[in-house]
C-alpha cells in the first residue's frame, strides 16, 4: 500500500515532469538533405594477360593483370528533420518578464500604428513583437533563441532516385603476383600500371636451376569481404631458350672489369646472335658506363662495337 507520503512524492515527481517538459520552447523544423550512394558488389575477377606465344622464346615478358568489379549502384535522397527547441532556463526570467513587457506594448502600439498606416508595416512589428513579448511574460518558457536552440531527430525518410550497372576495369597496381618457377615459389609486384615486368635473366629467376626452369605458373588473388577473385596463367619455357639462357648469364654476370675490349665486343655480338637483343643493349650501355672516366677506352669500345660487330653506339651522357 502506497503512503500518503509516498503519493505526494510520486504525485510532485509526474508534476514536475510534466513541467519541465512544457517550459521548452518550440522552434520551426529543420531539415536536411543529402545523397546517400550504396554500391553493391554483383561480380568480381581478375584477369591475368600474359601475352602471346604461350611458350617463352625471349627471357623478358610483359605480363598484364586487370581487377575487374561489377556494382549494383542505388542512389537515395534523404532527408532527416529535426524538432528543435529552446530548453528552459529559470534564471533567464529575470530580463525576460521585462523585456516581454516591452515588446508587448511595442506590439500593440506597431498594431495600432498598422490600422492607421493601412496595414504597410511588416509582420515582423506586428505578430513577431507580440509573440516574442508573450513568451517573455510566460515566467515557464523562455523566448525563442536559435543559440541556444537544440534538436532531436523526428524522421528520416529515403527515397531512391537512382539504380544502375557499374563496370570498373583497373590495373593491378603496384600488388603482388605469386610465381612458381623450377619447383620454388616466390613472390614479385607489378608496377603502377599493372605490369609485371618478368625477365628469366633477373633476380628470382637467376637463382633457379635453368635445367628445371620450364614452365612459370602465375597466380594472383583478392579478398573483399566474403568474396575471393583469383586468376592463374601459365607460360612454357622453350628448350632453345633454356639453352640461350646458360650461355646468356655467363655474358652478362661474368666480371666485366677483367676483359679486354676485344672480349667486350664478343659478349654484345653474341647476345645479338643469340637473339637477345635487348639484352645486348643493356650490356653495350653498361660497357659505355664502365668507360666514361676513361674517354680513350671508350673510344676504343666504340671503334672495336662498329668494326667487328656492326653496332652504332654512343655515350648517351655527350
Amino acid at each position: 500500500m502506497y503512503t500518503s507520503s509516498n503519493l505526494r512524492l510520486i504525485g510532485a515527481a509526474l508534476c514536475g515532469a510534466l513541467f519541465l517538459g512544457g517550459c521548452a520552447n518550440q522552434l520551426p523544423q529543420r531539415s536536411e538533405h543529402e545523397e546517400r550512394v550504396e554500391r553493391k558488389l554483383l561480380d568480381h575477377q581478375l584477369q591475368i594477360d600474359a601475352g602471346e606465344p604461350k611458350v617463352l622464346e625471349l627471357p623478358q615478358r610483359r605480363v598484364r593483370v586487370h581487377d575487374q568489379k561489377s556494382y549494383e549502384v542505388t542512389a537515395f535522397e534523404v532527408t532527416r528533420r529535426y524538432d528543435r527547441y529552446t530548453p528552459y532556463q529559470a534564471w533567464r526570467e529575470i530580463y525576460e518578464v521585462p523585456m516581454g513587457a516591452v515588446a508587448v506594448v511595442a506590439g500593440v502600439g506597431a498594431n495600432i500604428l498598422n490600422v492607421v498606416l493601412l496595414g504597410s508595416l511588416p509582420e515582423t512589428a506586428t505578430r513577431d513583437w507580440i509573440s516574442y513579448g508573450m513568451a517573455g511574460l510566460n515566467p515557464f518558457m523562455n523566448v525563442e533563441s536559435n543559440g541556444r536552440a537544440e534538436q532531436n531527430l523526428a524522421s528520416i525518410n529515403e527515397v531512391q532516385r537512382d539504380r544502375r550497372m557499374e563496370y570498373i576495369n583497373l590495373p593491378w597496381s603496384e600488388r603482388p603476383v605469386q610465381v612458381k618457377a623450377g619447383g620454388q615459389e616466390f613472390e614479385l609486384l607489378t608496377d603502377s600500371t599493372g605490369v609485371l615486368r618478368l625477365n628469366l635473366l633477373d633476380s628470382p629467376f637467376t637463382e633457379q636451376d635453368i635445367a628445371r626452369l620450364n614452365m612459370l605458373q602465375l597466380s594472383v588473388e583478392d579478398r573483399l569481404g566474403d568474396d575471393i577473385a583469383r586468376a592463374e596463367a601459365t607460360l612454357m619455357v622453350s628448350h632453345t631458350l633454356r639453352g640461350k639462357l646458360r650461355e646468356a648469364h655467363d655474358l652478362i654476370f661474368d666480371d666485366l672489369e677483367g676483359d679486354d675490349v676485344a672480349q667486350w665486343v664478343h659478349r654484345v655480338k653474341r647476345l645479338s646472335d643469340l637473339g637477345l637483343e635487348e639484352e645486348a643493349s643493356e650490356l653495350e650501355q653498361s660497357l659505355i658506363e664502365l668507360t666514361r672516366n676513361d674517354p680513350e677506352l671508350q673510344d676504343a669500345f666504340l671503334k672495336a662495337l662498329l668494326k667487328d660487330a656492326g653496332r652504332l653506339a654512343a655515350d648517351p651522357a655527350n
